[in-house]
This record gives structure tokens, sequence and C-alpha cells, in this order.
């Protein structure tokens, strides 16, 4: 391995327990060892997943949060102590490996929980509610330290926990870590002080308005943790690692509204650095062995889950920071690189990173970092579309799918992450000529998929290169990892048999000599029936290097729209939108974290947004435009970039040996490409 990594594969210790090296795998929601949004149970798709990362060299593994009573059912996560038995049976096998794992138990979610239309039914509709109680109790699942306002839904308030259910909770923690310690477990993470969770809304004041002994000082804040990691202790004993999910800050200016990088002169609602100094020390001496840290709540998710709008490392500085203020291990998770993890180690800022998404994406990228073969690693983009695609805009709640929410955690670029049985390599049964047509996303990987199964693979491409659209996707520039992942691309489709013919259109596909054929042509921009649209330019344009004036109307306030304006706002020009709808990226599967980022930054840098506009007309000098009260108005610009989305061109239809994949089958995102192309192949 390059001698900067060295420092990650050293040793450390969490209290009295030795860890291997200093990589942590981070928790996912949907890994959880004990299922996920189902009664609890040990969770074999879960298990097999930790293991293989475990067998890759990982030192740490944290498994997916494990509420501590269930979320369907209401069952306390110490009950039915069979699947405990199983657990153990697992921790047997996990130790071989020399990794160590801890369980993630979780409080809940409280104001945070993701609630979906039916859930706020449940919570507004009181007979229909007690009717659905005995599978999601919905009032208990949203209770919370105070009545404060749900994050992903209007006129929903959480109802404030007794002190009662705080005394069972902490119970429940205590019981459930002893069963755990038995089972062989190295150890407990508390979730959390973190993110804005149930516990975190404990000891925040924006989200505690308590009179009790829950509420008000600083101590009284932060008792429901410190009651947690005692009573664990006190059951457990003083030598089982208990570790703590910790947020440094809160990056949060209020309900809904975070701060994005910056913005550094907002006010802090939730907990700022000084009071962070002293919560840390005064956590450590509660009994926590160890700081598991990043920054931020749902109100700025972007900080807990960064989108590829949020520089790399961007917990460090704080995490650092907080080092200096305890003497256990401290660990920073957040886009986390290698070479920088390493140094800061190598400096003493930090005891270990934390790396969670990038697991999901290539479950060996240790040993390929370990062997020197880093370039292999095939790169996680920070799209959340598979691994966490809640999503809302202005007045829906949670629109995610509802077996998106049930199965969290798969990967957008790798199908097989969390769907074993689903996904997998089977050899062909008899091997085909196939042709793919078109050498994007959608063709590079149906033609991985069939070569592994043995298939003879030629690949027909118009142009001169691979990644088709992608290579225009990937321009803006904090488009980094997108742009690894073509260059992964390239060289993996070099490690098989795979003919690649390009500057060749195929235009008939009977003149070729195939057993099958995969079409992937893409699709193509819409183009609205608008007048003046000569005066404008395509979204692919611009992203292809088409210079723009210094100031810019964007017609679409969709996805790439706002990426755009963000893009030309990194470059010094000065965007505005134009958007038909009532918000900005009013869409299904795109992640919270990464569309609040965006709105935000749009709003930080006093981007003109246009909602529930109309364009009417282009000129050569701006747009004309109608507002919802029907009034027509000049917006002036040098330039006018139209994103309106796209449409499939499939260059015939599908038939028996005939199969469309990628855009030219459905326009989706790089998800429904991948996962598609394997749907295809697997088949074939």
């Amino acid at each position: 391995m390059k001698q900067e990594y060295e420092v990650l594969f050293t040793p450390w210790k969490i209290g009295n327990l030795e860890i291997k090296n200093r990589i942590v795998m981070c928790s996912m929601g949907g890994t959880s060892i004990f299922g996920w949004m189902k009664p609890n149970h040990f969770d074999k798709e879960a298990a097999n997943f930790l293991l293989e990362r475990a067998k890759n060299n990982v030192g740490l593994i944290l498994p997916g949060i494990a509420p501590i009573r269930d979320t369907m059912g209401g069952k306390w996560l110490y009950q039915n102590k069979g699947k405990f038995k199983e657990l153990k049976e697992f921790m047997d096998e996990f130790h071989k490996t020399g990794a160590k794992m801890f369980i993630q138990l979780t409080a809940g979610m409280g104001r945070s929980m993701a609630v979906n239309d039916l859930m706020v039914k449940m919570i507004k509709n009181k007979a229909f509610g007690t009717i659905a109680k005995p599978i999601f109790d919905m009032d208990y699942i949203c209770a919370s330290a105070s009545a404060t306002p749900n994050r992903w839904a209007d006129d929903i308030y959480s109802r404030p926990l007794t002190v009662v259910e705080i005394h069972q909770i902490v119970e429940a923690f205590a019981k459930t870590a002893k069963l755990c310690m038995d089972a062989g477990v190295d150890g407990i993470e508390v979730h959390a002080v973190h993110e804005g969770y149930t516990l975190d809304q404990f000891t925040m004041k924006y989200t505690n308005q308590r009179t009790d002994e829950y509420g008000g000082s600083f101590e009284n804040r932060y008792r429901f943790p410190v009651e947690i990691v005692t009573a664990i202790k006190k059951t457990c004993g003083d030598d089982f690692p208990v570790s703590l999910r910790y947020s440094v800050t809160s990056k949060t200016k209020g309900f809904r509204q975070g701060a994005v990088p910056g913005e550094d002169d907002f006010i802090e609602v939730g907990r700022d650095m000084e009071e962070s100094e002293k919560a840390a020390k005064f956590l450590q001496d509660a009994g926590y062995d160890m700081l598991n840290c990043d920054n931020g709540t749902y109100d700025s998710w972007y900080w807990a889950h960064p989108p590829a709008y949020m520089p790399e490392n961007c917990n460090l500085s704080d995490v650092s920071h907080i080092k200096n203020f305890v003497t256990i291990p401290v660990v920073c998770a957040g886009k986390m690189t290698p070479s920088v993890g390493a140094k800061a180690i190598k400096e003493e800022k930090l005891d270990a990173m934390g790396v969670a998404r990038q697991f999901l994406a290539d479950p060996t990228w240790v040993t390929k970092l370990m062997e020197d073969h880093e370039a292999d690693i095939k790169p996680c983009i920070h799209c959340h579309n598979a691994c966490f695609n809640m999503a809302r805009y202005e007045g829906t709640a949670n629109i995610q799918d509802l077996t998106d929410a049930i199965h969290m955690a798969r990967c957008a670029i790798n199908p097989c992450t969390m769907q074993s049985k689903k996904y997998k390599i089977s050899k062909a049964a008899k091997v085909k000529n196939i042709a793919v047509i078109g050498g994007g996303f959608g063709g590079m990987e149906s033609a991985l998929v069939l070569s592994q199964r043995g298939h003879n693979v030629t690949i027909y491409e118009k142009t001169d290169r691979l990644c088709g659209i992608f290579n225009e996707a990937a321009a803006p520039i904090y488009k980094e990892k997108d742009r690894e992942l073509m260059e992964w691309y390239k060289r993996e489709i070099s490690k098989y048999p795979i003919t690649i013919k390009f500057n060749t259109e195929i235009k008939d596909i009977h003149t070729l000599q195939a057993d099958e054929i995969i079409i992937a042509t893409g699709s193509t921009a819409k183009h609205p029936p608008i007048k003046g649209i000569e005066y404008s330019i395509e979204a692919t344009e611009y992203l292809s290097g088409k210079e723009v004036g210094d100031n810019v109307i964007i017609v679409g306030g969709g996805l790439t729209g706002c990426e755009i304006a963000y893009d030309l706002i990194l470059k010094g020009k000065k965007p505005q939108i134009v958007e038909m709808k009532n918000d900005l990226i009013a869409v299904k599967g795109v992640c919270l974290a990464n569309s609040s980022f965006l709105r935000e930054m749009l709003a930080f840098k006093k981007t003109p947004i246009y909602l529930e506009t109309m364009l009417l007309e282009i000129k050569e000098d701006g747009v004309v435009v109608k507002d919802k009260e029907g009034k027509t108005f000049d917006l002036k610009g040098d330039s006018v970039i139209v994103s309106i989305g796209y449409k499939p061109t499939p260059l015939v239809k599908a038939s028996r040996h005939v199969h469309l994949v990628g855009d030219a089958n459905e326009v989706g995102n790089l998800r429904t490409v991948i996962w598609r192309a394997w749907d295809v192949c697997m088949k074939l």
C-alpha cells in the first residue's frame, strides 16, 4: 500500500478493546442486524452484508440503527430472545475476520421520522390512528422531547415523551445491551446525540421546551443520554465499550432551515461549538468510551448525509477541534478520503476515519486500498438514489416509495448490495453473441454483466468515447466522483473480452450478426414549442462547454436546472430560475439531503427563483414569463438555458430478441439505468 495510508492500518483502543485498524464502517439505515421497518429478527441479508465487509479488512463495523422499540408492532428489542442466539452464532463467525462490531441502538426518530402520506393520515385521523396503532403507533414513533413540528410533513407535531416512557427506554437500552454482550457483540453505540434524532431533540434548546428534569438547564437536556450510558455500564460492566454517535455542531437556523457551507454568520439554534466543547467532556465523563462524530440535524441534513455538492471531509475541522476537549477516541465521518483521514490520524487530530456509503458501492475497497489497487475501487457518487432516497418538496410529506422505505441501504451503482438473492452473476446456459448499441452507462453495465456470464459481447458506439450523456452530466466542478466512476467503467470494460466499435452508428439492427440485441441509445432533450427557442441552448450544450454570459436564465427548476445554477454560482456567474411547479426539484427519488442543499444554497446566494411561473417567449436579451396570478413580465439575461427534461430515443421497439435498457427504456437516474441492465441481462 501507499506509505501515506500505513497509519490507517495501525491498531487503536476503545476502552480496553483493541481495534485492528483505523477504518470504521459507520451505520447506515437498512443494514440493521435486527431488520428494518418490520418486526425485529435476525436479518440474514444484513448479516451477509456485514460479514463480507468484515472479511475485507474493516477494523470496526457498525450495523444500521436498531430501534430499541420496533417501528412496526412496537415490541421491545430485548423481547423474543431467539434472535440473540442466532446473533451469537454469527458473532463467532464474524470474529474469525479479526474485525469488531458494535450494535447501534436508537431511542427513536421523534420529529425526524420520515412520515409518508399514510402515516400523516394515521396521525391526523384519530380513529384511523387507533385502528393502525398495533402496527404503527405513530403517536409513540414521533414522540419527542417537546411538541415540535415534524421535519417531513406540515401541521404534524410530536407529543412530549412522558418521564415513565423515558425510564422505560433507558431500561430497554440496558437490557438489550446485556443481550448483545452475551451474544459476543464487542460494544454498543448509542444513537444518538446526533442528526436531530430523539436523544438529540432532548439536548437542543430549539427542540426541548420541557420544564421537568429533562429540560431547561444544560445538565437536564443531556440527562437522557447520560442515564442510558449509566444504565448500560451498570448492567454490562465498565469494561464493555459504549460509543456515542455525536453531532459536534447542528448547523441549524430553525425548523427546516439549515446553514450551508460558507454561511458563517447565522444564529445557531441547536448545538454550537461552545456548548459542544462542554457537552463532549460531559458525555465522556458520564461513561461514553468513544465519540463517532459528524455535524448537522435533519433540518441541515446535508452535513450528516453529504451529497456531491458538499466538500470532501466536510466535518473534519469541527470534529478535530472537539478532540481537544476529550481523552476518549474520536472518529470523523462525512465524505472522508483516505489521504486526508490518514493525515489527520497521523497528526493526532483523529483516532479513526468513518466511512459509510462507499461500502455500498464497493465492499472490497479497503482491501483494494491495502493492496495498492486504489484505481479499481468503484467510487460512491453520493447520489442517495437507492440508499436513502427519502424525498419531499413544498406541500408533501415523505414521497419515497414504500419498497425503498422498507429496503434502504441498497446502491444505485451496485445492485447486489443488500439484494444478493435478487441480483447475482450466474454463468449462462448457452453462450450467445450479443450486440449492445450504445456505450453509455446502460450499455456498459449490460456489457459487463453479459461478459461475466460468459457471452460474447460487442458494443457499438456512434461517437469516439464511452459513457454517453454522463460526459456532460459529470462536467460540473463538484462532480469529481462521477468522473471517477466514468474512468472506473472504462478500466473495468478493458478487463473483459468485450469488443468496442467506436464511431459506428447502427441504423438497421438487421445488419448485425447477433443472437440478442441490447438497445442503450439513451434519450434526447425535450423541445418545447416556445417562440424564440433558437435563442436558447440546451442543458447538455452548457455542460459540454458552450459559453454563456454572466447573467443566465435557467428554464426548469428540476435537479439538472438547479445543479447548473449551482455550477454557475461556483463560476462567479449570476443565475435565475423559472419553474412551473410550486417548488424546486419537485420530484420523487431525489433525497432531501440533496434537494435541500440546492434549495438552501441558492437561497443563501440570493438566486432569483420564479416558482409557478410559465415561460411564454425567449428573446435575445431574456425571456417573457407569466406568474400564477396571470401577470406577464420580462426577465433580462445574457443567456437562456432550457432544462425541462428528456424523452427516450430507442433505436427500435423492444421485441423477443431486442431489449431496451437505460434511458432508451425509460428516463430515470443511474439507479434505474444500472438495475434495468441487470434485470435484462441476468435472463439472457
